[in-house]
């Protein structure tokens, strides 16, 4: 049960509110704010997302940069309501096709309509866009998406033979378009999320892939889609290699430890030449959800090495190298390697000729920082640090810095081999065929190297 509803900027603004039930203080959208500003003050990485403040529980996710909170004093399922931040912020995209600040103030009767359609007084009604079609009149007044900054993996699908249309994905569901035409056409997603641990050698200690196949369709009359992936995935451990980019072929067999599928989705042929049978419902939705824990490839090679250099004094030492084809393109690097706490002055020393580089010390919580805003594949990076340090160090080194974490966006990449093989569309358009995009990501999750 969800007593309050409301989505804040990053400076804190109130952007929605809704008041389902009148048991929370009107200013908790104020309280919220401070405690995630104290948490994030106080030199932590970011607020976590549920907590207790006086007796009512916040529960909130960051979508592009904004926070959809929930309150309630109840106590109620924290995966559930998480869950039901997710999908009320995938709804609004689904309407107004770009999620923003400036579109959220525009269509702000829309947004509270669809709010009061999905949560009646506190209880969830539905979430799918499909159905709430049947309620909601209101048609958006659609944000001009080419003077939008770009937000998150959807625009990151430039590179590759065929350039992706940028405006494609921020259309809205329900919106008409100018001239009555409309452009048939379905995107498929792959998008990973990759968590590793690096022993202080090198070794692979945990590796894991969270995946997920998502489907936006703008295509007219609901046609059956089917979706065809790899003929030789497996689903359990156990039954394939252990490395399958090693086999004779170069291919070899992909295996998910387990997966589950949208309820759209028909498995009638899935066991015999894995393929997937629906009829998309309206706005964005996950096809197929999986899981991979058998050792892959990892797409970056991170080395690091600090050494005492005096009383006062130490350095350190950063590689990074990137295992992929130079034809893909990593974005977004961003390398963090935890100082000593004596740590009071860092600088630091680039390879000749880098650029589209930025280094940082966080003096307030002893972190160095490196940004990287783009790697090509084979590609190796270097980065020097000389520490000084307020007084002398008594301990093991090593044991006071690190781990090294790093995150990144790589598009087109990604580390399963998980491939949809073809996209068929069971209708048939006339003189035209629909547009088909299928899209791969792969972001760091947890990418972790021991010191």
């Amino acid at each position: 049960m969800i007593s309050q509803f409301f989505i804040l900027s990053q400076r804190g603004d109130n952007i929605v509110f809704r008041d389902y039930r009148g048991e929370v203080p009107k200013g908790s959208a104020e309280i919220f704010f401070r405690k995630v500003k104290f948490w994030e003050d106080g030199g932590l990485e970011e607020a976590p997302p549920v907590f207790n403040v006086d007796g009512v529980n916040y529960f909130h996710v960051k979508v592009v940069g904004l926070l959809f909170v929930a309150t309630t004093r109840v106590n109620t399922s924290p995966s559930y309501v998480l869950e039901l931040l997710q999908r009320i912020a995938r709804v609004i995209k689904d309407y107004l096709g770009i999620l923003n600040e400036d579109s959220l103030r525009k269509n702000f009767v829309l947004v509270y309509e669809l709010l009061d359609e999905v949560i009646d007084f506190g209880y969830v009604q539905t979430t799918s866009t499909e159905l709430l079609k049947s309620y909601v009149f209101n048609e958006p007044l659609v944000v001009d998406a080419t003077r939008m900054p770009p937000l998150g993996p959807a625009t990151l699908f430039a590179q590759g033979t065929k350039r992706m249309p940028g405006i494609a994905v921020t259309k809205s569901v329900v919106a008409t378009e100018p001239g009555g035409r409309k452009r048939e056409e379905i995107f498929v997603d792959i998008i990973e999320k990759i968590s590793i641990t690096f022993s202080s050698s090198g070794y692979i200690l945990t590796s894991e892939i969270d995946g997920t196949i998502q489907m936006k369709s703008y295509l007219s009359g609901n046609p059956e889609i089917r979706l065809a992936l790899n003929d030789d995935l497996a689903i359990g451990r156990g039954q394939g290699p252990v490395y399958g980019y090693r086999s004779s072929t170069g291919s070899g067999v992909v295996v998910l430890d387990d997966c589950n599928f949208h309820e759209s989705v028909r498995l009638d042929s899935f066991e015999v030449d894995r393929t997937l049978s629906l009829v998309p419902p309206d706005g964005e939705f996950p096809v197929m959800n999986y899981r991979m824990t058998q050792e892959f490839k990892p797409p970056f090679r991170i080395n690091a090495l600090i050494e005492e250099a005096g009383a006062h004094k130490a350095e350190v030492i950063l590689k990074v190298r990137a295992e992929f084809a130079s034809s893909i393109t990593a974005n977004t690097i961003k390398v963090q390697m935890p100082l000593p706490k004596y740590t009071n002055r860092v600088s630091f020393e680039l390879e000749p000729g880098a650029s589209g580089q930025t280094t940082d010390f966080k003096e307030a919580n002893k972190r160095l920082e490196w940004n990287l805003k783009k790697v090509v594949g084979g590609c190796e990076h270097t980065l020097r640090a000389k520490l000084s340090f307020s007084q002398e160090l008594h301990g093991n080194i090593t044991k006071e810095s690190g781990p090294v974490s790093m995150t990144f966006t790589i598009p087109m990449y990604n580390a399963s081999r998980l491939q949809v093989k073809y996209l068929q569309i069971a209708k048939k358009y006339g003189t035209h065929e629909p547009y088909r995009w299928v899209r791969y990501v792969t972001q760091a999750n947890s990418y972790v190297a021991r010191i």
